[in-house]
């Protein structure tokens, strides 16, 4: 018997994988919201999100200093087009646009990042004033707006000198990122009342240090498994940090995907076993239980890299746990002289049939999000601190014509995804807050200036905004939301 068909009665216990039609079909119990949808709960929050190398450009000001993503971006043949985030949405000197953005929308809360290396240029030492300041006047004016800032620690923009030291190979960069989240949380904690730690550690791990996709860069395959257990104990050490530094909330965000079978047959649901545990338990598993899943279906008896005392800091109880959610993934069998069965791995994602996709070609499937949620729910219980949409959205080949943007794809996603999260709801998952994913169009990493996502079209030379038909639909939800929510308030 294989590794991973040992593996597989561990993977059936933790998760109930479900099959294809019930996916499709939406056979997670989706209430039907086809008369009125339902409001959400009275202090359910609603906010936008981005992240700093995306929107901020600048990358050279006020003492900056040089990230992964940099280095990544510089590199011929990484970046689609060639281009990188120099100027992006041009975000850290139009931020006072962004904020009337915000405040035009009406959101309660706005999610952003943190710039590592414009905070700590080399990624150890003291801080960089001019760095801190900025999120200084960016704190105080979402402030003046009534908008909770709520800020991210790490979205991938690893100071360079440290991946020069070993990056998240490295033990070491995760005592450097509590040292630097202490710095942070010093200066803006007076005004900060919710933290999140780590942006999608999966996606790092899987794409940054085993495929090579982003930066990094690495092509490790399972070499790069170390590097997620320094991320979440780098999670640990900041909550550890936060907690002594006040009564803030504090949470991670992943990145999660609804594994679904390409069929049910045995090789199928066992490939789907084992990318399940690959990209969602080893990341969820560890901070909302104090333990990594079963690891035999990679011939592992433990996680690389763990010493004594890790798992308390990883698990220490949290305040929100933050899900990003675009799309579930289907999975077979890596089929002979794949890359997947190539490098050895046993499973291969396939495309789903007969749905609609996103600009990306991400399948769009609602029912997903709902069936994704419950199972969390199902699978962590008491252990699942409440739930925050930390992102979610669409992108699509967006145009300006005549002063205007209709995309109406993008509001019929938004719109679906939204009642799946109320369908979760319903079904007694405690889902505190979403947060749209993006407010502005980006840089999109690796594909560069092609993917759009924002509520608010961005041109790229000019750094005009122009906000989308679906702005003006979130803008009208928030508004419809909150006239509700007032008035269960005055009433209660």
């Amino acid at each position: 018997m294989s590794h991973f068909e040992q593996a597989d009665a561990a993977a059936s216990a933790d998760r109930d994988l479900p099959t294809n039609s019930e996916v499709l079909m939406g056979d997670a119990a989706t209430p039907d919201h086809s008369a009125e949808p339902p409001r959400s709960p009275r202090d359910f929050r609603w906010g936008a999100a981005t992240a700093a190398f995306q929107i901020e450009g600048a990358t050279s000001a006020d003492g900056r200093g040089e990230s992964i993503w940099d280095v990544f971006t510089r590199t011929p043949g990484r970046v689609l087009e060639g281009t990188t985030a120099e100027v992006a949405a041009d975000s850290y000197r139009r931020y006072g646009d962004d904020v009337a953005l915000l405040a035009t929308l009406g959101v309660d809360d706005y999610r952003f990042s943190i710039a590592w290396p414009r905070v700590q240029p080399t990624g150890a030492g003291p801080a960089n004033e001019p760095g801190l300041a900025y999120y200084d006047r960016l704190v105080d004016a979402l402030l003046a707006e009534g908008i909770a800032p709520v800020p991210t620690l790490y979205h991938w923009d690893l100071p360079q000198p440290l991946e020069a030291a070993g990056g998240w190979l490295n033990r070491d960069t995760a005592a450097r990122f509590a040292d630097y989240a202490a710095l942070v949380v010093d200066r803006l904690g007076d005004r900060v009342a919710r933290w999140i730690t780590l942006n999608e550690p999966a996606m790092t791990t899987l794409q940054g240090y085993a495929l090579g996709t982003q930066a990094p860069g690495h092509a490790l395959m399972m070499g790069a498994l170390p590097t997620a257990h320094h991320q979440l104990l780098a999670h640990g050490l900041a909550v550890a940090a936060i907690r002594a530094r006040g009564s803030a909330e504090v949470g991670i965000t992943n990145n999660h995907t609804l594994v679904v079978p390409a069929t049910d047959a045995p090789g199928d649901r066992l490939a789907a076993g084992a990318f399940d545990l690959v990209y969602n338990r080893i990341f969820a598993g560890p901070v909302l239980t104090g333990a990594y899943p079963d690891l035999s279906a990679f011939g592992l008896d433990a996680m690389p890299g763990l010493a004594d005392g890790d798992l308390e800091l990883i698990g220490a109880p949290l305040d929100f746990y933050g899900v990003n959610f675009y799309n579930p993934t289907r999975v077979a069998a890596a089929s002979d002289g794949s890359e997947f069965a190539t490098a050895g791995l046993p499973f291969e994602p396939v495309e789903f049939e007969g749905v609609p996709t996103t600009g990306f070609g991400w399948p769009i499937v609602p029912a997903a999000f709902t069936e994704l949620l419950v199972s969390l729910d199902r699978d962590y219980g008491e252990r699942l601190p409440p739930i925050v949409i930390t992102e979610n959205g669409a992108s699509f080949p967006d145009e300006v014509v005549d002063g205007a943007v209709h995309d109406e794809r993008r509001t019929a996603y938004l719109a679906e995804h939204i009642d799946a999260v109320r369908a979760a709801i319903e079904l007694g998952v405690d889902v505190r807050g979403y947060y749209l994913w993006s407010l502005l169009d980006n840089f999109e990493w690796a594909e560069g200036y092609t993917q759009r996502f924002g509520l608010v079209h961005v041109d790229f030379e000019s750094g005009e905004r122009v906000p989308k038909d679906s702005f003006e639909w979130y803008r009208e939800l928030i508004a419809r939301e909150r006239v509700a929510r007032n008035q269960e308030n005055g009433a209660a």
